[in-house]
């Protein structure tokens, strides 16, 4: 029998998120797609996408790139950093405000993560230390290099592209960004002691090592408001052959430092029942939004569960959302929910990524 979730449930009541009030706690996860143009520009498919996912309490966009040295860890991702991202972005941001959404755009950088056959850029990283993976570049599967470890006098730079492309994104018409230090992606990179082997400023101590992701979410919070602004983090995460012996040091300093900004949320991809999601949900004070990396139907119970208990104040999921433009209206009637059809995830064109079917397209009466 499919989950079902009361119409009081604590999933379903409204939350403030800085600047935006969700009708919901059920959050829309941030997933790459691959269905961009060459340039970085998103399609026309993607305004219909996430218009038809305007439902969630949020829609926190796929990862896009603040550069163009900072795409490259797969082919057709989006950028914010040209005239022409911006443009499609504010069609996107409209659509699914007309439908009655909220949405942030996830900006990063990719980091040790791009290969120049995809980005046709130099991969740099905070030390020379290759994650041991191969990218789908467009001639085929191809390990990743050994990126080059940034000058001091680069990072500057980077921080500045984190702040142009949230310009960006709210000139465009969003609510947010959020910005992604997770997943093995540069920002990530430089808290873990695996990855960042620096000896200035940006490496050794864990407040060293917490400098680049507070520097961003600092001139991102100057450019645009606390209010328009969320983080995402991973501690312990071993995403992009992620590593971190000290799980929880960086991410202590991180957020002692960012806290008295009052952004708009902390979004944590993590296990809730190791002792890290305990000792940095203690120190955040904020609104906690929760990603498990898992969203099968038994899992909202237990998302319920948190959100009833006031541990988290929202929730994301992704492939549920991927695959159910209605996913609350089926999680009201109990309804069962489209399998995510992983063949398409990152294959172009409209199939597998605007064709889930909604209930009301599945009880329209068929024509003769």
């Amino acid at each position: 029998m499919a989950f079902q979730l009361d119409s009081d449930a604590s999933l379903l009541k409204p939350v403030r998120i800085g600047d935006v009030v969700a009708p919901n706690r059920i959050f829309m996860a941030p997933l790459t797609r691959s269905r961009a143009h060459a340039d970085g520009t998103p399609s026309d498919l993607a305004t219909v996408y996430y218009a038809q996912r305007a439902a969630a309490g949020l829609i926190i966009s796929e990862a896009t790139a603040v550069s163009e040295a900072a795409n490259g860890a797969y082919v057709n991702t989006p950028g914010m950093y040209i005239d022409r991202h911006q443009e499609q972005w504010a069609e996107i941001a409209g659509a699914v405000h007309e439908a009655g959404g909220r949405m942030f755009v996830q900006l990063w950088h990719v980091g040790r993560m791009g290969h120049p056959d995809i980005s046709g850029a130099e991969t740099v990283a905070p030390s020379a230390i290759a994650a041991n993976m191969a990218a789908h570049t467009p001639s085929g599967k191809s390990p990743l290099p050994v990126p080059r470890a940034l000058r001091t006098d680069e990072i500057a730079g980077i921080v500045a592209d984190f702040r142009a492309a949230a310009r960006r994104a709210v000139d465009a018409g969003m609510d947010g960004v959020e910005i992604h230090s997770a997943n093995g992606y540069l920002l990530h990179e430089f808290l873990s002691d695996v990855t960042n082997r620096r000896d200035d400023s940006y490496g050794g101590a864990p407040h060293n090592r917490a400098r680049l992701t507070a520097e961003v979410v600092e001139a991102v919070v100057d450019e645009i408001g606390a209010g328009r602004v969320g983080l995402r983090i991973s501690p312990g995460g071993s995403a992009g052959d992620m590593r971190e012996v000290d799980e929880v040091s960086a991410y202590e300093e991180l957020l002692t430092r960012i806290a008295p900004l009052g952004i708009a949320y902390l979004h944590v991809l993590i296990d809730p029942t190791t002792p890290t999601f305990g000792a940095l949900r203690a120190l955040w004070s904020g609104p906690f939004i929760l990603n498990t990396g898992r969203d099968t139907e038994t899992d909202f119970c237990q998302l319920e569960s948190f959100a009833e208990w006031g541990a988290i104040s929202a929730a994301t999921v992704g492939r549920a959302f991927l695959a159910n433009p209605d996913l609350i209206d089926r999680l009201l009637l109990g309804a069962e929910l489209n399998t995510p059809d992983v063949a398409t995830f990152y294959a172009p064109g409209p199939v597998g990524y605007i064709d889930y079917p909604t209930l009301a397209e599945l009880e329209e009466p068929q024509s003769a």
